[in-house]
């Protein structure tokens, strides 16, 4: 069966770095687009980027943009999401999703089917 799994979340200082990452099983992540959404206490889910499988562009969200970077490594059937500079603001839980589709300049929650469990990323001092 189709699976997703996240990883490398944790707590970090203002200004500090994560790497997440998303682990396709059960299927072949090379055709598929891969999003991340996140869910901050007490507000609604919201999309944070995807990427394409074909030429593997890239949609952020506004607040993340120049901040946060994917990527995917088709061999390893994984995908990444850099977070550099990180905020409070960005303490959530965040998802990883795919679906086989083309994804573009919004990050939508129902455009994915698949989802991770989520992994929690906390920013304070």
């Amino acid at each position: 069966q189709l699976h997703v799994v996240e990883s490398g979340g944790g707590l970090v200082q203002p200004g500090g770095s994560l790497r997440l990452s998303c682990a396709a099983s059960g299927f072949t992540l090379e055709h598929y687009a891969i999003g991340w959404f996140r869910q901050a206490p007490g507000k609604e889910l919201e999309g944070v980027s995807c990427i394409n499988s074909i030429g593997g562009t890239t949609t952020y969200t506004g607040s993340v943009k120049g901040r946060f970077t994917m990527s995917r490594d088709n061999a390893k059937n994984t995908a990444y999401l850099q977070m550099d500079g990180l905020k409070p603001e960005d303490t959530a839980v965040y998802y990883c999703a795919t679906e086989s589709f083309y994804c573009s300049e919004t990050v939508l929650v129902h455009e994915y089917a698949y989802w991770g469990q989520g992994t929690q990323v906390a920013v304070s001092s």
